[in-house]
């Protein structure tokens, strides 16, 4: 890309000098007809995209090689381009169970070139994405200044995506223009498709349930900036929204993760809780200090206390966070879900986002789902 910048530039000189030794006399034809060929070669390697932020990026017509920043290689998963991923972060590089699309492909991201720290104090390493010289970079973030300033460091464009919620436009747009950039559109329009489906079922479900029919819901021990206890919820928890839940949460005056009292989750007694799985040991650390108080609530009581695993790990793992919603579905509304077949509807979205099974891997790495005992 650099370089055909180099030779544009080269040619537009050499075209401004033949226009003024021409412009005084009569013209060569021969000499118009060559620029113009020359200029439409030119043309057709290159081509102009929109990105799902709405900036204009010149890009290859054909890409062979990406890197990805911001977690894009998962959105890159999605849309079935990986083999074109020669950069990621080092979050990718770990394969962590928690993150299903980078344990599935664990072995090709250990190769990758390194182009960014990851994680919440992430840093883009500009000179190895110069050195990597990738035919495009895929950048996952709402920073288009950011994005301006990566492309003009390194001279390659950068795209933008944006995966924000497994139920926003963004993902599914962002999906289709990586397919379309890495000529993977077939797989791509694929998976975007039955991520709008699954989105529709949920709702169609349960949006006529009349709220007086609905339990009373509470989530703990999420994970945000880092994993916390039974007194850790979320606001607009997005598997209970797609899905009309009632979470009692929701009347708090806050924002994503938030701690609360344990006064708070009295008064709200629960007829059913969530927790993640994977901050068992700081629930159980939290039930040593008040298991009287936990054991009185009525979901506690009645044994209707259930998993939902992370999916915010490294921004949202998308199919983790369908599969939640279809979990709490066939929880909360038994008679709504009574078609579903849970294990079945998981692996067919693990299998149409990341490739592959994935409840056995979440049970071996303790993720798993099922009914939770506090305090073991």
């Amino acid at each position: 890309m650099r370089k055909l910048k180099k030779w544009t530039a080269v040619m537009l000189a050499a075209t401004m000098i033949v226009g003024g030794f021409t412009a005084c006399g009569k013209s060569d034809s021969k000499t118009t007809d060559k620029k113009d060929e020359t200029k439409t070669e030119a043309e057709a390697e290159t081509r102009t995209i929109t990105d799902v932020f709405g900036r204009s990026v010149e890009i290859p017509t054909e890409v062979n090689t990406c890197a990805a920043l911001g977690s894009a290689a998962r959105l890159v998963v999605y849309a079935g381009g990986v083999e074109k991923i020669k950069g990621c972060t080092e979050m990718e590089s770990k394969g962590d169970p928690g993150m299903p699309f980078a344990y599935a492909n664990k072995d090709f991201f250990k190769d990758c070139a390194p182009v960014a720290s990851g994680g919440s104090g992430n840093a883009d390493y500009a000179e190895a994405i110069v050195e990597l010289d990738p035919d495009v970079v895929f950048y996952q973030d709402s920073d288009t200044v950011a994005m301006e300033e990566l492309a003009e460091k390194t001279g390659v464009p950068v795209i933008g995506v944006y995966g924000d919620a497994f139920n926003s436009h963004y993902l599914t747009d962002s999906i289709r223009l990586i397919g379309d950039v890495l000529g993977t559109s077939d797989h791509a329009e694929e998976v975007s498709t039955a991520i709008e489906g699954w989105v529709k079922d949920l709702d169609d479900r349960t949006k006529d349930i009349p709220d007086e029919d609905k339990p009373k819901v509470y989530t703990g021990a999420v994970s945000w900036s880092g994993g916390h206890g039974f007194t850790g919820t979320y606001v607009g928890y997005a598997p209970l929204e797609a899905i009309h839940a009632i979470s009692v949460s929701d009347e708090l005056d806050a924002k994503d993760g938030v701690e609360v009292d344990m006064e708070q989750i009295l008064e709200w007694n629960p007829d059913i809780i969530f927790l993640n799985p994977g901050n068992m040991e700081l629930v159980n650390k939290d039930y040593a200090e008040n298991g009287k108080a936990i054991d009185s609530l009525k979901a506690v009581k009645e044994g209707k206390v259930y998993a939902q695993v992370n999916f915010n790990y490294y921004w949202c793992n998308m199919e983790l966070a369908i599969v939640d919603s279809y979990y709490a579905g066939t929880i909360l509304y038994p008679e709504a879900f009574k078609d579903v077949d849970f294990e079945k509807k998981a692996e067919e979205v693990f299998n149409t986002m990341i490739g592959m099974d994935y409840l056995k891997v979440l049970d071996e790495n303790r993720y798993g789902f099922g009914k939770i005992t506090i305090g073991k």
